[in-house]
């Protein structure tokens, strides 16, 4: 059947197929490229300048954030994980092929910490997030395994109010069974409806299988500076 053969419908559903298929592709490219640890900061006012797009990711310790970045980037320890969780307390930058800026924040939520969130994130983190023109998203990292931890909805609250726009992304879901497994997807879904800042769209990944690491390159790829 050719193109002229097609139906309206069938004609839509090819030219969704070819979209998926380019952002994928676009997704692919990107995080192909050189990734390079370039500048890191505990103090507001020694950040480095604002250049191009950036995006922060966020999660509580142990959520898996420091494996998702290095899944993206087909890189095996780019991102390192603190051996004490909760100790790494600065913000560390990182280059995309000159394309776009990956933050790596710290975690939270550690040891029952949920005052240490508020006392950590309404300092330095949440005057970053705040005063930042060129970050585009924050993702939120979610552990697929476990229940949405108050700490998580501290931090959803805060980015709200930041007005930063936040993509909601389960983590480690190849260890979670597929009915409980959909179940906290429709719970997560939900619950990004009830936040004005939070992106309508969740993705599930697991950096052990790949599953949903294409789609989310594809998503963040969208953020990146055109090619020079």
């Amino acid at each position: 059947m050719t193109g002229t053969d097609l139906t309206p419908d069938q004609a839509a559903e090819q030219q969704a197929a070819l979209e998926a298929a380019a952002a994928l592709e676009a997704g692919r490219l990107l995080f192909a490229a050189e990734c390079r640890f370039f500048f890191a900061a505990q103090q507001l006012d020694k950040l480095p300048p604002v250049t191009g797009p950036e995006v922060a990711f966020a999660g509580r310790s142990n959520v898996g954030k420091s494996t998702l970045v290095n899944a993206l980037t087909g890189r095996r320890a780019l991102a390192r994980a603190s051996n004490t969780p909760g100790r790494t307390k600065q913000l560390n930058f990182f280059d995309l092929g000159g394309r776009l800026t990956l933050v790596d924040m710290p975690g939270y939520g550690y040891a029952r910490a949920e005052r240490r969130v508020k006392e950590d994130w309404q300092g330095l983190m949440f005057e970053f997030l705040r005063g930042r023109p060129t970050l585009l998203r924050v993702v939120l990292l979610l552990d697929a395994r476990i229940e949405i931890k108050e700490s998580d909805t501290i931090v959803m609250g805060l980015l709200d109010r930041a007005a930063v726009t936040y993509q909601l992304v389960l983590t480690k879901a190849d260890a979670v069974k597929p009915e409980a497994l959909a179940a906290k997807q429709e719970a997560v879904q939900a619950l990004a409806r009830k936040h004005p800042a939070a992106f309508p769209t969740v993705v599930t990944t697991s950096s052990d299988s790949g599953l949903g690491i294409t789609e989310l390159r594809a998503a963040l790829a969208t953020l990146a500076a055109p090619v020079a």
